[in-house]
Formats: structure tokens, sequence, C-alpha cells
């Protein structure tokens, strides 16, 4: 089914015009019913995480270190200070909301590094208690929908702001919460500011790793049961997209194998967000509660208007 989407999304967008990735996302959105339906759900669940990992894994090929270099110091400290900012803000919106400290630190941590999965793996090292799961599961849900809105949003605002191809790429990649909305949102734009948007949002997800150990170290927990499944502290697509910048930038990589590895991305990327598109639904948010939406929202907005001011002020 999700394969059969991005077929059709690709037929308007090459016949028709317009971003493939969006069509995708939209028709997708279409068949949300299907989300739960035992025959479709183990390939929505395959294309939307093995085929998405899979894409961006094979995006280093598009990627040199050249690029990386040109991309600057400054972008990328942009990128991690609001990182930072950002868990410290979940900390004081949940001291300000009266909640749970572990909510904050989860919520904040979720919006500032990699949405969903960034969820689950501080979730495993927070005190493993049913409040605290029940929160991880609404985060995910609360991210994965904002991560989505932001996807259709953000290329527009970022025109209206007047960014370059390079700045809009470092702000998409600097703010949006999931890997699949960035690189859909990058792609959006351009090439190149999905290119740049792509290595961003990765450099934020390598930042997973000392910030899981921080919150372990401080919390002292042991580790415990729960419903979730904690994901490896370095994803083994970041491994595999490192592994491929590194070899494309010495040039062991002829330009036509690069093609079809570019266009197998491509492929498994509109893949992912059509099934993505179906396993969105807006009408979840309304089951979070005001509490978690406006810590999720507030943390979003004020990432995002520290990495656009932190632009504009930088040039």
């Amino acid at each position: 089914m999700a394969t059969a989407i991005a077929l059709s999304a690709s037929f308007i967008s090459m016949n028709y015009g317009g971003p493939q990735l969006l069509y995708a996302l939209f028709f997708g959105l279409a068949f949300h019913f299907l989300s739960q339906d035992p025959t479709c759900q183990p390939g929505i669940e395959f294309c939307s995480k093995v085929l998405l990992r899979t894409g961006v894994a094979l995006l280093g090929v598009r990627i040199t270190l050249a690029q990386i270099v040109s991309v600057g110091i400054a972008p990328l400290a942009i990128v991690i200070g609001a990182l930072l900012a950002t868990i410290g803000f979940g900390y004081l919106l949940s001291k300000w909301l009266k909640r749970p400290i572990a909510e904050g630190l989860l919520s904040g941590g979720s919006v500032a590094i990699c949405g969903a999965s960034a969820a689950m793996a501080i979730s495993a090292v927070l005190p493993q208690t049913k409040e605290n799961e029940k929160f991880t599961l609404l985060t995910v849900v609360g991210v994965t929908s904002l991560s989505t809105m932001a996807m259709i949003v953000y290329p527009l605002l970022v025109k209206l702001i007047g960014l370059d191809a390079t700045e809009a790429g470092v702000f998409i990649g600097g703010t949006i919460h999931d890997v699949a909305q960035v690189v859909g949102a990058g792609y959006l734009v351009s090439n190149h500011t999905g290119d740049v948007a792509t290595f961003v949002k990765l450099t934020r997800v390598a930042c997973l790793v000392p910030v899981v150990l921080g919150l372990s170290i401080a919390f002292k927990t042991k580790s415990g049961k729960t419903e979730f499944d904690a994901p490896p502290l370095v994803p083994f697509f970041l491994i595999g997209f490192v592994f491929l910048v590194i070899v494309n930038s010495i040039g062991f990589i002829p330009h036509q194998v690069g093609g079809w590895i570019s266009d197998a991305s491509r492929a498994c990327l509109v893949t992912a967000i059509a099934a993505l598109g179906v396993k969105t639904s807006f009408q979840s948010l309304a089951s979070l509660g005001w509490r978690p939406v406006i810590m999720l929202v507030m943390e979003t907005i004020w990432i995002a208007v520290l990495v656009i001011g932190a632009l504009l002020l930088s040039r």
C-alpha cells in the first residue's frame, strides 16, 4: 500500500509538477483509516522505520566532507546550543507547570534531539514508573504530529523569512523533531537544502549519546523492564550515513553508482513518508491532555525561534 501511494505521488509530481514528498504525505493521510488494520500494519511499520532508516543512511552518498566544511562551524554551534537550551527549557517548563522533572527532560529531549526515538531512549534511563511510561507514549504521539505539521509549514516559513538555501537547511535540520520530516521538508525546498538539513539533523541525532549517558548518570537508575525497547545509543543508520559520506569524499563511489544509490534512497524515503502519513492522526493530539501539548508546543516554538534568531544575527 505504501509503495502504491509512493508511485501515485511520483506520477502526479512528474506529470503535473509539485513536491513529490508532500504528495506522498497527503495521500498517506487519506488512508489513515488503515493504520490499525492487522493486514496493513506490519508493512506500514516496516516502511516507516526500516525503509526510512535505509533511505537516510543512503543519503550519505550525496554528501562530501567538503560540503560539510562549507556549512561552517557557526551553524553547528547554533544547533547544538539550541539543543541544550531546549532541554533546559523543558526542565523549567516542568517546574512552572508543576509536573515531574522527568517529564520536562523527556519532552525537551525529544524536541531537541530526534523526536520519538529520543523519547524512547531517554525514557529508558529515567525512573521506571507507570506515569513516566504513559507520558513517553503521549510524547511520541505529540512530537510525531507536531513534526508532520512542521514538515508542511517550515518550507513556507523559510521562504517567507528570506533564508538562503544553506540557512534554510540549518533551520529545518536544527528544529524539526523526526528525521523523516526533516528529510521531507529539506528536499521540498531544494536538493542543497535537503543535504544540509540531513547533515545538521544527524548531528543532533549523534548528540543523543552524550545526553542519554548524562541523564543516566544524573538519575542513577538501574535498567528495568518497560513496554518500550531502548534503541542503541548510536543508531545504525547514522553509522551507515557517516560511512558513505567518508567513502564518497575519498572518491571510491563511481558517479553512476552514486546516482543509483541516490535514486534508491529517494525511493525508500518517498515510500517511508507515505507510510508515515498513513500512521499520522492529527486527532490523536486531542487525547493528550493540555499539559503535554503545552510543553511540546512551547518547546517546538522555543527551538525554532532560537535557531532563526541566531541565523539572522550571524549574517
